[in-house]
């Protein structure tokens, strides 16, 4: 059994898309378009003027999915109460992915040595998205 993140981005999903594959290299393998789909949302369910949002998408990132969608409307995504990890090969791919999340994001937790890991951090990128990023010894 695996669990994956699925997050909402309330109408930013494409901007997010774009950042992910720059920051992580993450790789598109899926998108959905509301206005694509086969089964239309019942009425009242999605924002008016959302046919283009995305509905669904995924993002594979080594060998972790990523889901993620617009949601239904243009409501506070609020991503509260969680973070996301992301385990590096080493330092100098810890402090890459760490620089790129921190890019018009806030850093919560200095990348640096740890007693738990020779580097670790937390960043909160521009989508609002805690990430914590460690290089596990």
């Amino acid at each position: 059994m695996a669990i994956n993140p699925y997050l909402y981005f309330a109408g930013r999903a494409e901007e997010a898309i774009a950042f992910y594959q720059k920051a992580l290299g993450a790789e598109l393998t899926m998108l959905l378009r509301f206005k694509e789909s086969p089964q239309p949302a019942p009425e009242g369910v999605i924002a008016p003027g959302w046919g283009d949002k995305v509905m669904h998408a995924n993002l594979s990132v080594d060998s972790s999915n990523l889901s993620l969608s617009d949601g239904c409307g243009p409501d506070s995504a609020g991503f509260k109460g969680f973070s996301l990890t992301y385990t590096a090969k080493d330092a100098a791919e810890a402090d890459r992915i760490f620089a790129a999340l921190a890019n018009e994001g806030q850093i919560r937790m200095p990348l640096g040595e740890t007693f738990f890991a020779p580097r670790f951090g937390m960043v909160e990128d521009r989508f609002g998205v805690l990430w914590n990023v460690i290089v596990v010894a």
